[in-house]
């Protein structure tokens, strides 16, 4: 008597996965990288907690799609970096996933070749390679955790974490952020909402269990001890943008309420800049003004920056090199200038603080 089936009825294909432990192996941290990932996050987590008065940048494109692109935008950003040090710990975005509202391209890790091959042990293994390379150049990343299982490949190589405004009230995001290992910033809903994200970092503060895969690629019930370092992330919603010195004050008694350190970065994408690019230092000089005039809970800003300007269609050839193919992009050559002035308004705080 043949069962009729009822399971895996929509699946048309399944292939083999990678295991975390193994490509950690073909591409292993050595230990001064380790160090330096180590080294790096405390000193997130002494921004986030006032020990440190500099301010966290964190800057580089809305997506990666070229790792040679990335790298070089690595390098030039790399020396930006050494020239601010005293005022900045600038961190460069790494995201290899893209949350899509409809459809879309779902960035590296799913899609490598940019043609709905879907390669996803070539794009994990680009996405570690590149992690790698940064780490030996002494570079910080942060990504975006979408995938909850994908952390087990690249985790131990970041610095700063994500969790988006599609997934800020998921309570499988919520679990996982309680067990990374580095700070984890949550970004406010896309309506515009804040107590949401504030719920999501108290959420991330407590222990949970949950399922997920182990380094070696097993299912298993993970326990985790809890994430300190949850901090809130403005980025506007269709409400309107929420950078200003009026929703800054607000976001910092809404965390000083909740029991949580009033510090909080501000996106300068997404709905603060009206999602044009070229906006962004318009949204940064207000934000450098706050900093200048002695304002203490902004601990960091994000800029979506590339090589070149701009956006282009992922599917169009030739691609313009550098140039994103997501959201649009500050170029690099207007991103210097803008780094430069928040470094200043850095010291203008200092200088406002000492004098109180």
């Amino acid at each position: 008597m043949t069962r009729l089936p009822t399971g895996d009825l929509r699946i048309r294909e399944t292939r083999p996965l990678v295991s975390p432990a193994v490509l950690a192996e073909e591409l292993m941290l050595d230990e001064d990288s380790a160090v330096f990932v180590a080294e790096s996050r405390r000193a997130v987590e002494a921004i986030l907690s006032g020990r440190d008065d500099r301010v966290l940048a964190v800057v580089g494109p809305c997506s990666i799609h070229s790792v040679p692109e990335a790298s070089e935008y690595a390098a030039l950003l790399r020396e930006a970096a050494e020239r601010n040090a005293l005022d900045l710990l600038v961190i460069m975005r790494v995201y290899f996933e893209k949350p899509r509202t409809v459809l879309g391209w779902k960035g590296l890790i799913n899609d490598p070749d940019l043609d709905d091959s879907f390669r996803i042990n070539q794009g994990l293994k680009l996405a570690r390679a590149l992690m790698h390379k940064l780490a030996s150049l002494r570079l910080p990343v942060a990504t975006e955790f979408l995938d909850t299982t994908l952390g087990q490949y690249y985790a131990d190589l970041v610095t700063l974490g994500g969790i988006g405004a599609r997934t800020i009230e998921s309570q499988v995001h919520r679990n996982l952020a309680s067990g990374l290992s580095m700070p984890v910033g949550f970004k406010n809903r896309r309506d515009g909402d804040i107590q949401v994200a504030v719920d999501a970092i108290c959420a991330a503060r407590n222990p949970h269990w949950f399922p997920s895969l182990t380094k070696d690629g097993a299912p298993a019930v993970l326990g985790t001890t809890g994430n300190e370092y949850g901090h809130l992330v403005l980025r506007g919603g269709t409400s309107g943008p929420n950078f200003g010195s009026s929703h800054v004050r607000k976001a910092a008694a809404l965390l000083h309420a909740a029991g949580l350190p009033p510090c909080l970065v501000v996106d300068c994408s997404h709905a603060n800049s009206g999602k044009d690019a070229e906006r962004q230092p318009e949204v940064a000089a207000d934000l450098a003004a706050q900093l200048a005039a002695g304002e203490r809970s902004i601990c960091g800003f994000m800029v979506e920056s590339n090589l070149v300007g701009g956006s282009q269609d992922y599917r169009a050839r030739p691609l313009v090199r550098g140039r994103s193919v997501t959201d649009p992009c500050l170029s690099l050559e207007k991103t210097v200038p803008l780094l430069e002035k928040m470094a200043a308004a850095v010291r203008a705080r200092r200088k406002a603080n000492e004098r109180r």
